[in-house]
């Protein structure tokens, strides 16, 4: 680890002028629906990826990415280095990973997902056993969330960082994931509805790891088709099988564990 001065910051009145006067900012992204605002940080020949939360939904969901990083470790998922308050909240340092995240979701939407060049578009043409190595890595590192107890909240392409040079699926972002089962309070959870299971647009409903599953069933299902119409599947009928079981409208009727549906996938693949 560095003996970078981050690394044992407990608090910065104001996170930018900090990080340019401590190192080198070499990108800024603050276009995120999220309302954070990240940037690229180079201080002592390393890469860093700090991210900062100014408003209090903001803040809520880093905290909770601090208790999932706390609680959930697996070489597919990028790991927390440290954190540290500011004036205006709270920052988060990762390790810079190469790569490219599936889907932006920038607040100004320029492209798609079907846009020729985009990420997305990019990984659905890749050689199927790239895009099944892929998938394998989402999966397993679903299985040690599923071990720590921890529920899948707002997972979908935008927390997905691949690295196409050197062929690894990584993810990111993991802020809304925390301890299930629980009960909605709210009229919808956070997410992207292509990935989002019945129960999470309902006040009242029960979150647990079936809703997990319907998330892993919809990301397998858009990531091995070749389009986003879902009108182009690369698999096999098996694998289609799978998934219908797993993205059940009813709770009940799907796989009750991640390990169960990744039993099933690696059977029917």
């Amino acid at each position: 680890m560095t003996a970078h001065p981050i690394f044992s910051a407990i608090h910065v009145p104001a996170l930018e002028p900090y990080l340019a006067q401590t190192g080198t900012i070499f990108r800024t992204f603050a276009d995120q629906d999220s309302g954070c605002i990240s940037y690229g940080f180079m201080a002592a020949g390393q890469r860093w990826f700090v991210k900062e939360a100014s408003t209090p939904d903001g803040v809520s969901s880093l905290r909770r990415a601090i208790s999932v990083h706390k609680a959930v470790a697996h070489s597919a998922i990028v790991p927390l280095s440290h954190s540290f308050r500011t004036d205006e909240g709270l920052a988060l340092v990762y390790p810079w990973m190469s790569g490219e995240v599936l889907y932006h979701p920038t607040r100004s939407r320029h492209g798609g997902r079907a846009t020729p060049g985009s990420p997305i578009a990019n990984f659905r043409q890749l050689p199927l056993p790239q895009v099944h190595a892929a998938l394998d890595s989402l999966l397993s590192a679903h299985l040690a969330v599923e071990k720590a107890g921890v529920v899948a909240v707002d997972l979908y392409d935008g927390c997905m960082l691949y690295d196409f040079e050197g062929r690894r699926m990584m993810l990111c972002d993991l802020d809304e994931y925390r301890p299930g089962p629980f009960t909605l309070q709210a009229d919808r959870l956070p997410g992207s509805s292509r990935y989002m299971a019945p129960e999470e647009f309902v006040r009242g409903s029960v979150i647990d790891i079936r809703t997990t599953v319907f998330n892993l069933g919809r990301a397998l299902r858009l990531l091995l088709d070749a389009g986003d119409e879902e009108k182009q599947w690369r698999g096999t009928p098996s694998q289609l099988a799978a998934i219908k079981k797993a993205t059940a409208a009813e709770p009940e009727r799907r796989f009750h564990s991640v390990r169960s549906l990744v039993t099933a996938w690696h059977a029917a693949t």
